[in-house]
Parts: structure tokens; sequence; C-alpha cells
């Protein structure tokens, strides 16, 4: 089974998810009726269908999106602690260590009919962390812009974005803004909140709180459509 793409798109193909016979904290990632019709029909095809599932793990991240493996598994070769759960006629397989990054995600189809595969709504995003061994010296001011050249903007950098220190206001307020891919992108705010937010109040703990100043209607290059 090829793999899914990671994706932010919210117009998708209109359906709902398929409703789950896990409840509560069982249900880790849906399936829409679209989805659904393709796996099964994949899934038919093997020799032991009934016994087999589908796998969806997290396998690395590009940028601020997580990269994904499907497959095909027999249900009895899942490791102990991997999440496992049914949804209609389904069997679903999640890692240990991909469920809490891939809760509340759904699989589905494309919305553009001619890109084809299945793609992955995931409202979480992997952290734009700082390598430790990153020394940052200096004012708050030094700080941060060296934190965004050497961390940040490389991992912003695979869509085509940037972001940048606008100033520091109160000692210890720090204004960013994105650019590039990342202006104008419906889940740039989501990326600052959750990524570089954290990123620079972890490295830099004197830094008490992280405002977006990106203008948000403008770009004509978002990376996530």
């Amino acid at each position: 089974m090829s793999d899914a793409t990671d994706t932010t798109e919210t117009d998708a193909a209109g359906d709902e998810p398929v409703a789950p016979s896990a409840e509560g904290d069982g249900l880790v990632l849906s399936v829409t009726e679209a989805a659904m019709e393709k796996v099964l029909e994949i899934r038919d095809g093997e020799d032991d269908a009934e016994n087999t599932a589908l796998r969806v793990m997290i396998v690395g991240t590009r940028g601020v999106e997580f990269d994904y493996d499907l497959s095909l598994e027999t249900i009895s070769e899942a490791d102990d602690d991997a999440h496992v759960y049914e949804i209609d006629q389904l069997t679903i397989i999640i890692p240990a260590d991909s469920v809490e990054d891939m809760r509340g995600s759904t699989l589905d189809i494309p919305s553009n009919p001619m890109q084809g595969g299945l793609v992955i709504r995931n409202p979480n995003r992997p952290p734009v962390l700082a390598p430790e061994d990153i020394e940052l010296t200096g004012t708050i001011d030094e700080k941060v812009k060296q934190l965004l050249d050497k961390s940040i903007n490389p991992a912003l950098a695979a869509h085509g974005g940037f972001a940048s220190l606008v100033k520091v206001e109160n000692d210890t307020e720090v204004h960013v803004l994105m650019g590039g891919g990342c202006q104008g992108c419906s889940m740039s705010a989501m990326t600052l909140t959750e990524g570089i937010k954290t990123s620079i109040m972890d490295m830099i703990p004197e830094v008490t709180e992280v405002i977006d100043a990106t203008d948000h209607s403008q770009g004509e290059n978002p990376f996530y459509s």
C-alpha cells in the first residue's frame, strides 16, 4: 500500500468519518467512507483478508509535517503495546509511539481527484525543536535570531517559508513574522503557536510571550491549501 500524504486540507472529499466501534480514547485515526472503500478494496485482495489490518505509523517529519507509512499487516503480528481497534469492517493498528501525535487525525482521499492515493489530515504538528547542542548567547533579541537561523528556519525552508524577529517589547515579549510559503498559509498560525513558540520559550526561558505578527490574509504561495 502506498504512503499517505500529510495534509491539512479542510475541503476534503465531503465524507463524514465512518462510525467506529471504539469509543472515547479508543479512536485515534478516523476514516471517511471514501477512504474506507479504497482501503477495503485493497485489503480484500489479500489471501487472508479477514485477519489483515491497516497499520498506520509516523515514520518521521518533513519540516512542519509528519511523514507516514501505511501497510497491511496480519492482526496477530501487531506489537503487544500497539493500539488496535475496529472501524466498520476494518481493523486499524497504530504503534504505541505514533498514537499521541496521530490522535484526532482522519484518513481520507485527496480533494484533488487527480492526486490519487490517500491523505491523512492531522491537527497535530511536529514541534520545531532546537538541537540540544545549539548555544544561544547575548540579548533576547540576539538569542531569538540565532535560534531562528540555526534551527527553525531550516525546518520551514522545506516549504519555502521563513520566520523572522520583528521586535522585542517590554524586554520579554517576542514578535515573530512568518513569510514566504508561511504567509497566507491556513495553518501557519498553528505552526507558530505549536512549534515556533514552544521552541523559543523552551530555549530562551526569559521570554514570557511569543506574538504572531504575520498578516495571514496575504501571501501568494501558502504551503498548505
